[in-house]
């Protein structure tokens, strides 16, 4: 809104409240600011454009046996807020592969160091921009220094002053290396190493203070937090090849050995003598321990795999692995999991093979299982943390999780059938597929009553929810010539995901959470009926009858938020040395508006609240204005905002 929708929404809110006499703290109307002033605050905080630089160098070489590469990259982003905030990304990239002289011999490798540097404001300007008054004061006083108007607003400016500073370094590094023992033996490793080390760094000075409050550099504080991760993979393998006459038979044979070290500190210091030495926590006269993690992973799984080809067009795979995690409890570490797949290549068959116009075609089926340890580490130990509290001179501690060594591996079941096609030598390539994944014995926190001292503790959830959909691409080659070449690509992508069971949903917490046979990122809302024009409030339907709008009684009616479809479609051109590729991503959905302020309180709103209530027998889109007096209104404001007229159509098209 501009000043005078804003004023006169604030008016009509006071008269709608019944006060005659403005508050002494309602300085956006009762003359204290100037009521003829406008900003427009989401230029002012928003209105930057924020620039990006990308430097991309390399070069390559090498000769038949050994090749090179080595590249480099470098790219800068700004903000869109005020003041001058980046963030700095460069590394560096070598790939090199060789093959000794009988090619029995090879090897692989890779790695990537990269550093990342960012420098931002640590306070978002988003909601200011949205709902400071359009007639609050200037920035600056005529001397050019931040204006505090009298003690009557807190300058948002002054967060420019309060900084956040990240730095990380992480090096990744991976190499294959093969050895051909005979013929169709071959050994073989994969390699991997990361070092991530990241550090964080946030002041807040007494600057950020209205100088009227006398504050110092004693007010100032800082708070530094770093991290460091290690982590190596060993995947030993032997593969073995065999032909049958017009059988061919591939065996591997496998482990996997991963270990993942991890600490962090955080610490704060107030209390200095100058800011000039706020990012020295040394010159803190209080220096605070905020937390300090060591955590070690290990994950080792030995695995097999069995490929049997009949003829190049039937084809069998069975999969089995063992897998285990240092993230369960004694007897739960271990899991086993497998899987089954077959295709067959029916464009080798003699009936197409004579075909001019069908170049590969290929049906495939597959079933298996996988599972989960993504919880967390020590999530079934009783543990305990640092209280930060000094009793008889010793810091005490306080249990932070309860002993639970029972649950286990989350399992998911998948299932695929695919049909891929090409034609005209592959010119018209599509593949249409169907899946359907089921995922059990979930691995949530189950919150516990107040009494026990804990919010909730992790164990397995006996529920079964189910993903499944359509996946279809096709690739074409439009037009493929000695200077000119143009293809494309397009994909779609229809998924669904249900909640199939939930023993005793209704008697737990996620009661007003989940539904049975509906999506999980379901949303339950109060079913929004309009605004009643004889009490200018938001109505809701009251769907138990029993005379009131209530939570959770009356919010039942549900809003599936997933996706119904996405996809993209990208062209490529190329002109002698030129090249043009552009990209339409498109996702067809719906999503929840963000939440408005109450209309009527100090807070800018957007125009179209304008269509709002203000006598009886209006028809409006919008409520009555309220300035916080009419609890009545305030509560409809809430309910408006988890209603069914919370809910928009969020699709989009996007070009790249």
């Amino acid at each position: 809104m501009d000043t005078e929708q804003y004023l006169s929404m604030r008016r009509q809110a006071f008269t709608n409240d019944g006060i005659t006499a403005y508050p002494s703290t309602a300085f956006d109307i009762n003359g204290t600011w100037d009521q003829s002033r406008y900003t427009d605050w989401q230029k002012t905080f928003l209105g930057k454009t924020a620039l990006t630089t990308m430097l991309n160098v390399g070069i390559q070489g090498g000769s038949e046996k050994t090749q090179f590469r080595v590249s480099g990259s470098s790219s800068q982003q700004t903000t869109v807020f005020p003041g001058e905030f980046t963030y700095k990304k460069s590394g560096v990239q070598v790939n090199l592969n060789h093959a000794s002289s009988d090619d029995r011999f090879r090897i692989s490798f890779n790695a990537g160091y990269n550093l990342q540097n960012n420098n931002q404001p640590a306070f978002d300007f988003t909601y200011t921009a949205k709902y400071l008054a359009p007639n609050a004061p200037a920035l600056y006083d005529n001397n050019g220094k931040l204006n505090w108007e009298n003690n009557t607003w807190l300058n948002p400016l002054r967060n420019l002053e309060a900084k956040f500073k990240s730095k990380t370094k992480d090096l990744v590094a991976s190499s294959v290396i093969s050895y051909d023992l005979a013929k169709g033996i071959q050994i073989k490793a994969n390699l991997g190493y990361n070092d991530l080390n990241h550090t964080e760094t946030r002041i807040s000075p007494s600057t950020i203070y209205n100088p009227a409050g006398n504050q110092t550099s004693a007010a100032s504080t800082l708070y530094l937090t770093s991290t460091q991760r290690s982590s190596w993979i060993i995947e030993p393998q032997l593969n073995w090849d065999k032909d049958f006459g017009e059988s061919k038979i591939s065996f591997i044979l496998g482990s996997t050995l991963q270990d993942q070290i991890s600490t962090s500190f955080s610490q704060s210091g107030a209390g200095f003598s100058s800011n000039n030495l706020i990012y020295n926590l040394a010159s803190a006269s209080t220096v605070r321990a905020l937390y300090s993690d060591n955590v070690q992973y290990r994950y080792q799984a030995f695995f097999t795999r069995i490929n049997y080809n009949y003829k190049e067009r039937y084809i069998i795979n069975l999969t089995g692995r063992r897998d285990g995690s240092s993230r369960f409890g004694p007897g739960n570490q271990f899991a086993t999991f497998g899987a089954f797949g077959a295709g067959w290549l029916f464009s080798k068959e003699k009936i197409f093979t004579e075909s001019n116009w069908l170049s590969f075609g290929k049906l495939r089926a597959s079933y298996g299982t996988t599972g989960s340890d993504q919880i967390g580490d020590y999530q079934y130990l009783d543990t305990y943390t640092s209280s930060g509290v000094l009793y008889d001179g010793v810091v005490g501690l306080q249990p932070s999780r309860l002993f639970n060594p029972d649950f286990g591996w989350e399992t998911n079941k998948k299932m695929e059938c695919a049909i891929e096609s090409g034609f005209l030598q592959d010119r018209i390539f599509f593949t249409f597929a169907w899946y359907q994944n089921r995922s059990s014995n979930q691995l949530v926190g189950i919150p516990l009553a107040s009494t026990s001292g804990f919010s909730s503790y992790q164990a397995n959830l006996d529920a079964l929810v189910q993903n499944s959909g359509l996946e279809f691409t096709l690739r074409t080659q439009n037009i493929s010539n000695k200077n000119f070449n143009w293809s494309t690509n397009f994909n779609i992508t229809s998924n669904r995901n249900k909640l199939l069971r939930f023993p005793n949903l209704a008697g737990s917490t996620y009661s007003q959470t989940y539904r049975i046979g509906m999506p999980l990122n379901v949303q339950l809302l109060y079913n929004y009926t309009g605004v009643n024009p004889q009490t200018g409030l938001y109505s809701f339907s009251d769907l138990n009858s029993d005379g009131k709008v209530s939570n959770p009684e009356d919010r039942q009616i549900t809003a599936d938020l997933t996706p119904r479809y996405f996809g993209g479609l990208q062209n490529q051109l190329s002109y002698k040395g030129w090249r043009l590729d552009f990209l339409f991503q498109f996702v067809k959905q719906k999503s929840k508006i963000a939440a408005l302020e109450t209309p009527g309180l100090m807070a800018n709103q957007p125009v179209r609240l304008t269509d709002s209530w203000k006598q009886p027998g209006d028809q409006t889109a919008y409520q009555l204005y309220t300035a916080g007096y009419n609890s009545a209104a305030v509560n409809a404001a809430q309910q408006y905002n988890s209603s069914t007229a919370s809910i928009a159509d969020a699709s989009f098209i996007r070009l790249k």
